[in-house]
């Protein structure tokens, strides 16, 4: 693996692979660094995919707001280069923020409606951000096929848009979450919680469990109750603040009726329980997805 620091160095890199290597497939991860076993397993799916894995790592301003935490965002750079040369990517790509905003932009990418709702109405702007610097991965790796974890599972729909509504020649490729033993879906935030919060956290997890027995179970059962049973799960950990929990449809992220019964959601569209929930100064977020047969995707 070599760890590259300008735009020039991997589009040239990229460019002599696609010489040497006409048939073989580009697969890009991009990633905001303090890597984990989430990410090792997207590294993992993008090598078996492709012969060239470009990792990306880059602490992108533009998606934290003015009260968020870009400044104490956890970073590791010699873990993350030893985790991603591991996991088998070929490049490690690490900008820093003049080489990815050498001026202010004064050209964002938004994307519409799917941004509006669940991480989109209590981080405004945070979208923009997302979809600007992804943006400029695509251009600049050009991969065949991009590899996003489920757990940000918004972020996962939006992007899809993005490129589906630019023309962008990229194949999106969603993977699922990655939890620890005891649960919790892995994140870089993870290592914010104190040791109470960590162990109260694990109610996201049993609050998603509570929502798949009722799926499972009674799918008579209406959206509302559904997502009343979440949030009764989450309200018994005394250090959680729910932000919201929301029962949507997957990937149009339409928030579904409180009434309609889970059967004839699942008639419809998969549905997605979304939640995201403070713990302190730490929010995490997680989610759980059902098809049509009530089995989770």
């Amino acid at each position: 693996m070599i760890v590259l620091r300008t735009i020039a160095e991997v589009r040239e890199a990229v460019k002599q692979f696609r010489k040497e290597q006409p048939d073989g497939a580009v697969g890009l991860v991009p990633t905001m660094g303090y890597l984990h076993a989430g990410h090792a397993s997207l590294i993992r799916k993008a090598r078996e995919d492709c012969g060239m894995v470009v990792v990306s790592v880059f602490v992108n301003p533009l998606q934290f707001g003015p009260n968020e935490d870009f400044e104490r965002y956890p970073r590791d750079a010699q873990r993350d280069q030893e985790l991603a040369a591991e996991a088998g990517a070929n490049i490690l790509f690490m900008p820093s923020v003049d080489e990815m905003y050498p001026s202010k932009p004064l050209t964002t990418v938004s994307v519409s409606n799917l941004t509006s709702g669940l991480c989109g109405a209590s981080r405004p702007g945070h979208f923009d951000g997302v979809c600007t610097v992804v943006s400029k991965l695509l251009h600049i790796v050009q991969p065949d096929r991009a590899y996003f974890g489920m757990k940000d599972a918004q972020q996962v729909a939006v992007i899809m848009q993005m490129t589906a509504d630019l023309n962008i020649p990229t194949e999106i490729i969603p993977c699922p979450i990655i939890r620890e033993a005891d649960g919790l879906a892995l994140s870089s935030r993870n290592v914010y919680l104190s040791a109470d919060e960590r162990s109260q956290a694990l109610v996201l997890n049993r609050s998603l469990q509570a929502a798949d027995e009722i799926i499972r179970q009674h799918p008579e059962a209406s959206i509302g109750e559904v997502r009343e049973r979440i949030r009764e799960t989450i309200r018994t950990a005394p250090l959680a603040d729910i932000d919201y929990v929301e029962i949507v449809a997957f990937p149009s992220l339409q928030v579904i009726d409180d009434a309609m019964p889970v059967r004839e959601a699942l008639k419809a569209s998969r549905v997605m329980a979304a939640l995201a929930v403070r713990f302190g100064r730490t929010r995490l977020i997680d989610n759980r997805l059902w098809d049509a047969e009530g089995g989770l995707v």
